[in-house]
This record gives C-alpha cells, sequence and structure tokens, in this order.
C-alpha cells in the first residue's frame, strides 16, 4: 500500500487520458508483476476511445485533425500566388481579384472568435466535421465558380468552414492528451502553423505554373475526404464536455447570445476588411475605410461591454485574468504578426526584385519549415527540464536577431544567403510555438479548454493580418520616401552626371542623342526604384525585429509551470 500511496500522484496524472484506471477502479484493475509491484507504466500512446468503441492511440487522433488545419493554412497561403492567374482566368482586374482573398479572411475572422460557442452546440467532433465537410464542398465549388462573384461567395463558404479548424484541433489535443505529454501533441500541431504558409508558396507557384489557378482548390477535396472519414472513426468528444453539453441542455442553460454574436461578428467583419483593404485605399483618406474602421471600433468595444457582464458570453474573455493565458495570447499576438509579415516579406522581395519565380521563391521557404520540424523532440526536452519562460525569451531573442540579420542584405545577395537566413529564424521561431501553447493552457480548468482554444487562435490570426496589413503598409511608404531621397542625391550628383553620360553614349548609336538621353535617365530611374524597394524591405525586417523582442519582458510576468503538470483544476 505503501508503495501505491507514493506513485498515487503519477497516477492521478495519467488518469484524465486513460491511461491508467481512475482512482475509484484502481484497487481492481492495477497491473501487478510477478513480485506484487504495481505496473503503471503506460503505453506507448494511451488508449482512448473513438467512435467505434475501440481503444485508439491518441497520436492517430493528432494527425488527423492536424491533416485539416494544415489543409486550411495551406490553401490561404496557395491562394495567393495564384491571384494573377485568377484575375486573368475570371477577366477581372487585379484590384478586384484580391477579394478572393478578403472575402475568405472576413468570413474566417468572423467565425473564429465563434468557435468555442459552436462547438458546445453542435458538439465539438460534428461541429469539426462540419466544417471540414464545408470546406470541402465549397473548394470543389471555388475551383468550378464560372465567375468572379461566384469565386467571391464560396469563398466566403469556404472561410466559414474553415474558421472553425484551428481551434477545434487545439482543443482536441488539449483533451486527447494528458498534460505531461501535451507539449509532444502541440508541436505537430505547431508544424501545421509554421510550415503550410512556408510550403503554400512554391507549391501554389508550382501548381499554377503547370496547371491552372482552379486546382489551387481541388487540391483541397481528397484531403478533405480523408479528413472526414478518419476524424469519424477517431475523434470524439471527451465524456465531461458530453456531459457538461446535456446538462445545459436539460436546464435550459444552452443560451444563445445573439446580441454578443452580432457585435462579434460585425466588429471583427468589418476590422478584416480595414486591415485587408487599408494600405489599397489609403487607409483614413479613404471613406469606405473610415466607416467600416468605425463600425469595427464601436462594435468591439461594445462587445467587450457585453460579454464581460453577460453570464453565457459567446466569447469568455473573463479567461484572461488568468495571467499565463493573458501573457501567452499576447506571444500568439506578436507571432502571427513576425510570422505572417516575415513570410510575406520574403517571397515578394525575391520575386520584385532578384526575379525569381514562384517556385524558387518558394523553395527558400520550405528549409526554415523542415529546421522547425528537427527541432520538435529537442524542444519536448528542453520544456520538461526549463519549463517555458526561457525557451519563449531564447526564442523572441533569436526571431529579433534573425530578422535584423536580413538588415544586411543587399541587391547583390545570393540565394543561399536568402536560404541560410531562412535556416535561421526557423531554428529560433521553433522555440515558440510550444512552450506557447503549453503556458496557455499551464493554470486553465479543463472545461475551460474548448473556450481558450478558441481566443488563442482569434490572438495568432489577429496578430497575422496586422502583420501582413502592416508591412504592406510599411514598404509602401518606406519605399517612397527611400526613393524621394536618393532622387535627390541622385539628380545633384556629379558621379550621376558621369554614369548618365557614359550610359548615353553607349546608347546612341541605336537610339540617337535624344533616346540615349531618356533611356539613360530612364535605367539610373529604375535602379533607384530599385534600391528605394530593398531599402524598404530592410526597413521592414528591422521593425519587424523590433516586435519580436518587445514581448520578452512579459516573459519576467509568467507564473512558474511545473513540466508536464496538469491543467489547475480548482484555480478559477
Amino acid at each position: 500500500m505503501s508503495d501505491l500511496a507514493t506513485l498515487q500522484p503519477v497516477l492521478d496524472d495519467l488518469a484524465p487520458a486513460g491511461l491508467v484506471t481512475p482512482r475509484r477502479d484502481r484497487a481492481s484493475h492495477a497491473l501487478r508483476d510477478r513480485s506484487g509491484a504495481v505496473d503503471i507504466r503506460p503505453p506507448l500512446a494511451g488508449p482512448l476511445s473513438g467512435g467505434g468503441g475501440l481503444p485508439i492511440n491518441p497520436w492517430f487522433v493528432a494527425l488527423t485533425v492536424t491533416l485539416a488545419t494544415f489543409m486550411e493554412l495551406l490553401d490561404t497561403s496557395i491562394a495567393n500566388v495564384a491571384l494573377p492567374h485568377i484575375a486573368g482566368g475570371t477577366s477581372s482586374s487585379a484590384d478586384e481579384a484580391t477579394w478572393v482573398l478578403s472575402s475568405y479572411l472576413v468570413a474566417n475572422a468572423v467565425v473564429l472568435p465563434l468557435s468555442a460557442w459552436l462547438s458546445r452546440v453542435f458538439g465539438r467532433k460534428r461541429y469539426y466535421m462540419i466544417s471540414v465537410g464545408l470546406f470541402t464542398a465549397s473548394s470543389l465549388l471555388c475551383g468550378l465558380a464560372p465567375s468572379l462573384g461566384w469565386l467571391i461567395f464560396f469563398r466566403v463558404l469556404q472561410g466559414v468552414g474553415g474558421g472553425g479548424l484551428a481551434p477545434c484541433e487545439q482543443a482536441i489535443l488539449v483533451d486527447t492528451f494528458p498534460a505531461a505529454r501535451r507539449a509532444t501533441a502541440f508541436a505537430v500541431y505547431s508544424f501545421a502553423v509554421v510550415a503550410a504558409p512556408a510550403i503554400g508558396p512554391t507549391l501554389g507557384g508550382w501548381i499554377t505554373d503547370h496547371f491552372s489557378w482552379r486546382w489551387v482548390f481541388f487540391i483541397n477535396i481528397p484531403i478533405g475526404l480523408v479528413s472526414l472519414l478518419l476524424t469519424s472513426q477517431l475523434v470524439s468528444d471527451p465524456p465531461a464536455f458530453t456531459a457538461e453539453r446535456k446538462r445545459l441542455a436539460a436546464v435550459g442553460k444552452l443560451r444563445i447570445d445573439y446580441i454578443g454574436i452580432l457585435l462579434v461578428a460585425v466588429g471583427f467583419g468589418c476590422l478584416e476588411v480595414v486591415l485587408d483593404k487599408g494600405q489599397e485605399d489609403d487607409w483614413f483618406g479613404s471613406r469606405f475605410i473610415c466607416v467600416f474602421a468605425a463600425i469595427a471600433a464601436v462594435c468591439l468595444i461594445a462587445a467587450v461591454l457585453w460579454e464581460l457582464r453577460v453570464k453565457d458570453p459567446v466569447v469568455e474573455l473573463s479567461l484572461l485574468k488568468d495571467r499565463n493565458f493573458a501573457i501567452a495570447s499576447i506571444f500568439y499576438f506578436s507571432f502571427g504578426v513576425v510570422l505572417f509579415g516575415s513570410t510575406v516579406l520574403m517571397p515578394e522581395m525575391l520575386q520584385g526584385l532578384f526575379g525569381y519565380n514562384a517556385t524558387d521563391a518558394g523553395m527558400v521557404m520550405t528549409p526554415g519549415a523542415l529546421v522547425i520540424m528537427a527541432m520538435i523532440p529537442i524542444i519536448v526536452r528542453l520544456l520538461r527540464i526549463t519549463g517555458p519562460r526561457l525557451l519563449i525569451a531564447v526564442g523572441l531573442i533569436g526571431t529579433a536577431l534573425t530578422l535584423w540579420n536580413l538588415t544586411r542584405f543587399d541587391l547583390s545577395t545570393d540565394y543561399g544567403s536568402f536560404i541560410g537566413a531562412r535556416v535561421l529564424q526557423g531554428f529560433a521561431l521553433s522555440f515558440l510555438f510550444i512552450p506557447t501553447s503549453t503556458l496557455a493552457y499551464s493554470s486553465l480548468p479543463r472545461e475551460k479548454n474548448n473556450k481558450a482554444s478558441s481566443l488563442t487562435n482569434l490572438f495568432r490570426n489577429l496578430g497575422g493580418s496586422v502583420g501582413i496589413s502592416f508591412v504592406t503598409t510599411l514598404l509602401a511608404r518606406r519605399s517612397q520616401f527611400h526613393q524621394s531621397r536618393l532622387v535627390e542625391h541622385v539628380s545633384n550628383n556629379g558621379v550621376t552626371t558621369a554614369a548618365l553620360h557614359h550610359m548615353a553614349t553607349g546608347l546612341t548609336g541605336r537610339l540617337g542623342p535624344a533616346g540615349a538621353t531618356h533611356a539613360a535617365w530612364a535605367m539610373i530611374y529604375a535602379n533607384a526604384q530599385h534600391q528605394a524597394s530593398m531599402l524598404a524591405f530592410l526597413d521592414a525586417y528591422w521593425v519587424l525585429g523590433m516586435i519580436a523582442l518587445v514581448p520578452v519582458v512579459l516573459t519576467l510576468l509568467i507564473s512558474k509551470v511545473k513540466s508536464g503538470a496538469p491543467a489547475a483544476e480548482g484555480d478559477h
């Protein structure tokens, strides 16, 4: 009995995932060897009950739910590359074609904060399968769309389906794995978040170069069907989650927060329009942007006030009272800004200034994702030794340094240098995602996991939208600034006069004196534009480095997290 009492805390940690029998049944189910000692060694993966009631390896569950999330994130980055082809294929302008992206992002932003509530209404597994099914079906419709208008409508449906995938996956992982092994499970999710945007440009460029833009959407169909099949067989709602839904439904407390849903949907939808179209429409110089910004501000402020006072909120903001969860949410937002901002910058710079095609530019991104995958087992082991605080601090500082490293580059930098820089950035980023996910759930009660996953993914996606919008605006403004400064020096410089004379002399035989001078000036101006654009990219990398560095101070405020400790059940 003394041996069993000594091992009791370990058994309690393993019980939530079904790795050992709960305490009340342990006397009759404990396994003993010939000496009579209790054998508590868990199997390689804990047995969970799948759709058929048979024991399921939790790693099968993790890979199943990651599949659809990877598909959704991959599709977003692939669609970016295919925009010019979509514009040509639908006989629309480049500006009109951008609504293919905007419509998806707006619908995604509306559904994301509502995903926890929708999971509770429909059941998590059922809602997840509805999301996968809607995303898959709308992908087929997008590929068959006869016009831009229909394509935008189907992209809205696709965004509604995609908005529920990542939050559901994270909640399923948290409830599937015990706290001691949760970091390893988060590694799978983190790889999907990082790798999909990195692989997307390469795959998108190859698809559009060799097939049609419609295959950008058709590629989702087999993945979605496989995901639906596996989910139906392997995934099930936790008993506690199901019991809570039934209890609330029985007493009539499964209320619909109509006001909260309306405020959140309108607020985040309008905010996404502002972020996506701001630079294109000159921000607050546009009445369209001003109106949507005002609506977003009013609705989101009202949503915060309403959700904090209503008894059963659609978005549970009270979770932010937990210090570790609030800090992790800030980290998620800053990661979104840095990750998506830098992921947009690199391919654009390589294609616009260095002349690489979409496939070659995308290949620069891929090694960074591979480094993150290789670092996963190392980070999981380090997390058990040091806890999340030190790893997050190292990751943030390392990410800032790798971004500042890019500010040393110029127009003569070779292809290998860009790959090396991306590898270093991937190494630094690998220290962030798993520790932050572990930190977010470290002190939350188990029944709050579903709503927590909705908020963390909201912060990450919102950070991504802000990051993309920010670097796009910064590039445009800083490019104009550097161009004006360079032109000032070019126009009043003896070196420029000598270069102009030299180029004009070489062109006179083909263009004549007047034409040669004009062509020489055009060449000098084009070179100044290239230099100005390169300086703007370097400025953007420097600012992203600062954004990565600022949250380091928050690591000092993290409450101590015991490695492998289960989420506190009675803290709230």
